[in-house]
């Protein structure tokens, strides 16, 4: 990766609704503008990201989403309301950051959950994308949730079976993550963090297996990290992500004319294949990379697929 860089320029963004959203840039103030968009919901945007960018030629945009990092109110706060946290509420902060920053069009880049937001923020502004690079490709179907929090529990019995417990019992064999939900939100601090353990508990486990997991990949964040990103995945999921089932697939013929790189890891236990696939038959202009060696958490030969469509787009 490249040496490290530091934002020439950052700030907070009031929404006109009570939030505040973390924005920063680096690179070239006079490069071409990409926005980071990170995964969770709710895991905040790592700093490490402003490495995947060519300094001299990009000028990197990173933000927290609503309720996570460092924007406010933070979700690990009890008494933060999630209710004006949906994906139309963070597609919308996307374009108030936009024209706040007076930029008339960004690449978009993000995996995994930052790659449904993508995708449903540029089948909204079609014409403010220039391009987009996405590893790890989720919609956030609802099928695809189902198969992360229940049907690839085929393969780890254990850990699920310790994931279903963690809800009463009445729960269990009805819906899980509103279940969840309702968990975080208890007014018990014990019920809450009990509930955050059991859920990132679970998220450790489904990555357990692949080239980069390692141990606790999740849980070894700090506390309020963790408690806002289990409050705001279960908050989501629970709700399908606000969104119609199947419509980024349906719309994706929107996208027409926006070049596109999709690279995912045939070995993804939490997001297998099937999704990048079918985005990449109905996207006229993306291009998809299977990387046998990885997985969700990606490989090295991601990575390496990953700068080079980055690399590719920069003088585009």
């Amino acid at each position: 990766m490249r040496p490290p860089i530091e934002p020439y320029d950052h700030g907070m963004l009031d929404t006109g609704d009570g939030n505040l959203i973390y924005w920063e840039v680096c690179g070239n103030p006079d490069g071409k503008p990409a926005l980071v968009v990170h995964g969770g919901p709710g895991s905040g945007c790592s700093t490490g990201v402003r490495r995947s960018f060519d300094p001299e030629r990009y000028r990197i945009v990173l933000f927290d989403q609503r309720n996570c990092g460092r924007s406010r109110p933070h979700a690990s706060d009890p008494a933060t309301d999630l209710s004006r946290n949906t994906t139309q509420h963070l597609i919308a902060d996307m374009e108030q950051l936009r024209e706040h920053l007076g930029i008339d069009k960004w690449l978009l880049y993000g995996g995994s959950w930052g790659s449904t937001l993508i995708l449903a923020y540029a089948e909204t502004y079609p014409e403010r994308v220039s391009e987009i690079v996405i590893p790890a490709v989720t919609t956030t179907r609802r099928s695809e949730i189902d198969w992360l929090y229940r049907g690839v529990g085929r393969f780890f019995p254990e850990a699920w079976d310790r994931f279903r417990d963690g809800v009463p019992e009445a729960d269990r064999d009805g819906d899980l993550l509103a279940a969840y939900a309702r968990l975080l939100s208890d007014p018990d601090d014990k019920v809450r963090e009990k509930a955050a353990i059991d859920w990132i508990t679970w998220e450790d486990a489904v990555i357990s297996m692949e080239s980069n997991g390692k141990p606790n990949a999740y849980s070894d964040r700090p506390a309020d990290a963790i408690m806002a990103m289990t409050r705001i995945c279960a908050h989501y999921f629970s709700n399908g992500a606000w969104l119609e089932e199947g419509v980024l697939l349906r719309e994706a013929g929107r996208l027409k004319g926006i070049p596109g790189v999709l690279v995912h890891g045939r070995l993804d236990m939490g997001g297998p294949p099937q999704t990048a696939w079918e985005l990449a038959k109905a996207w006229p202009d993306a291009e998809l990379i299977m990387v046998e060696d990885s997985g969700h958490t990606g490989s090295d030969t991601m990575r390496d697929a990953i700068f080079t469509a980055i690399d590719r787009f920069a003088d585009r």
